[in-house]
């Protein structure tokens, strides 16, 4: 969810929790617009980011070191002259403000005991870092805002700081005894603008509440009736009384393996999620993630154009083969013509142009055309070489319409592993792929000469296992059985034929790129729980992942074969089990 005043409230408890009689050690300012505080408390030491960036204001706890510049700006100077060594005495939030307050005690140059006060407003463009005295006067902040910048406020030394004032908006802490719906101003709202109406609650943190109470937030508050209207209340109550008592429950959602959402109180917006870490670490793995996953996104980019310039390239060639072969649908049409012609040569008249004979298969007369300068029996022999070159010319065809259809295949299995990779090593195994396939012609991605393989190692190169980069995805069921997912073709084939015997389980969606999945049997049989769930998985991490069911197929791993002269990770099998799922990553952690 957006950083929102739910999640300053979660990291604000969690900030008191930990940092509360701790004092700062050092200042740092990494960024024109960032602070990093070391603070050594009695639970440990501990690196606090305060970023006001007008695109991703944040604050959090952070394990990551930042590099400083060689002179330190002048607001870190002044930091390090009023709060180096402070005593952090308390962290709170005004209401549910998008503001952290860092409140503080620091002996000044007299001797004497001063109380100061460090304040983060994350707002957006308008966001801030903000040091203060004890009797609420601005020092100095991050950025200074003068009125010709801002008409409401001024940001400099020496004036009052103060909150702006949101018109027409709530605090939620401040309302007793639910009643969220019944203000006068809500009743021609929607029920997500009334929501919204309450300081803090952005707009997905009140979808969220919405969608739990099976509610439409599009309807007016006064159009739904009193039952509906008391699931809305109830959720919203739920959730303000968790904030109150600290009830947090922070959680990163995952929509087909990248980073949604996340949120300091679980809501159940994705099934695929991960639990179990405070507010800061939370926000640092989404972060962190999504970055990631953003980043492989770009250094895929000229692998994707590769896969997609060599689609085109086979795709043209298939239709032109195509269109050839249809040109040769009239072979059997030229031999039969051939044979009635020379059955029937002593019916024909020399130097006719067309005749009319009886087709002995079916007893229907055929008009067949003729060379009128050629005998009866040239005439014949004429079909028959049409007959022959376009038999030839079919025959050789077959094979290579078969070969740009692998290839198709082969092409749209590398590209569903590109969108499943998650690191550098996968896109260096796909590049491999592409490489020894000879989609390209070297390590740098760029495209081969037509496609063909004379650069690269063969379609079969790499398909033997010499040591995989990245490992394959691995999970536990709740019943304790491992599941391995391959992320491309080279992983599919490693933990299908080197990884898993012959009595482990094989799953796969049916005729659709994916990843092989492979259940560890120990020699046990399966529950039908188990089968469910590997279907699931194996629907997940195909191409058909987003879509509401998919056909799996399944069997024994001693059924499979590699295909002779196929791409690595292609097997054929004819003894199989199917089952319709839900694409899903229920039922299973991480291994």
């Amino acid at each position: 969810m957006a950083y929102d005043g739910i999640t300053v409230a979660a990291v604000t408890d969690e900030l008191n929790r930990k940092l509360t009689g701790g004092r700062v050690y050092r200042i740092a300012q990494p960024e024109s617009d960032a602070l990093v505080l070391t603070i050594r408390a009695q639970s440990g030491q501990y690196r606090l980011l305060l970023s006001a960036d007008a695109s991703l204001p944040l604050v959090y706890l952070t394990e990551e070191n930042r590099k400083n510049p060689l002179n330190a700006p002048g607001f870190c100077m002044l930091l390090r002259k009023y709060i180096q060594n402070a005593k952090i005495l308390a962290v709170t939030q005004p209401g549910l403000e998008r503001v952290i307050r860092i409140e503080m005690e620091h002996m000044d140059e007299m001797g004497d005991m001063r109380k100061l006060c460090l304040i983060t407003e994350i707002m957006g463009k308008h966001s801030n870092i903000i040091l203060t005295d004890d009797k609420d006067e601005i020092i100095d902040s991050i950025k200074r805002i003068s009125n010709l910048v801002s008409s409401v406020r001024e940001v400099l030394p020496g004036r009052k700081y103060f909150i702006p004032e949101t018109r027409g908006r709530i605090n939620p802490m401040s309302v007793k005894d639910g009643g969220y719906l019944d203000m006068p101003e809500m009743a021609n709202m929607s029920l997500l603008k009334a929501l919204t109406a309450y300081i803090g609650i952005s707009n997905t943190a009140a979808s969220e509440f919405i969608r739990v109470a099976g509610a439409d937030g599009d309807r007016t508050v006064s159009d739904i009736d009193a039952a509906e209207k008391e699931r809305v209340e109830s959720v919203f109550s739920s959730a303000m009384e968790k904030i109150r008592t600290g009830d947090f429950s922070p959680v990163v959602y995952y929509h087909e393996g990248v980073p949604a959402e996340y949120a300091a109180i679980d809501t159940g917006m994705y099934p695929e999620k991960k639990t179990g870490y405070g507010m800061s670490e939370t926000l640092e793995i989404f972060y962190r993630e999504k970055e990631l996953h953003v980043r492989i996104r770009q250094r895929s980019a000229e692998l994707r154009r590769a896969v997609q310039n060599a689609t085109e390239r086979v795709s043209k060639k298939l239709g032109l083969q195509e269109k050839q072969c249809r040109d040769t649908e009239k072979r059997e049409k030229n031999r039969l013509y051939g044979e009635l012609i020379r059955a029937y040569a002593w019916q024909i008249e020399e130097g006719a142009d067309k005749c009319v004979l009886q087709d002995y298969n079916t007893g229907e007369d055929v008009c067949i055309s003729l060379d009128p300068t050629l005998s009866p029996q040239d005439n014949a022999n004429k079909y028959f070489d049409k007959y022959k070159k376009q038999k030839r010319t079919y025959e050789a065809l077959s094979v290579y319409i078969q070969q740009s259809v692998k290839a198709l295949e082969h092409l749209e299995s590398i590209q569903v592993a590109l969108d499943m990779a998650q690191n550098e090593d996968d896109l260096k195994e796909i590049r491999q792929e592409l490489y020894d396939a000879g989609y390209i012609s070297a390590e740098k991605g760029t495209s081969g000469r037509n496609g063909k393989e004379s650069k690269g190692k063969g379609k079969n190169a790499g398909s033997k296992a010499k040591g995989l980069g990245s490992a394959p995805l691995h999970y536990v069921t709740e019943d304790g059985y491992h599941i391995y997912v391959g992320k491309n073709n080279y992983q599919n084939e490693y933990i299908t034929f080197e990884l898993a015997n012959g009595g482990d389980m094989w799953f796969h969606a049916k005729k659709i790129p994916g990843s092989h999945v492979i259940v560890k049997t120990d020699g046990a049989e399966l529950p039908d729980s188990v089968y469910e769930t590997a279907a699931a998985v194996a629907a997940y991490y195909s191409k058909a992942g987003g879509q509401g069911k998919v056909d799996v197929d399944y069997t024994v791993r001693k059924n499979l074969k590699k295909t002779p002269g196929g791409a690595p990770g292609f097997v054929i099998y004819h003894t199989n089990y199917s089952m319709t799922v839900k694409p899903s990553l229920e039922g299973v952690k991480p291994g």
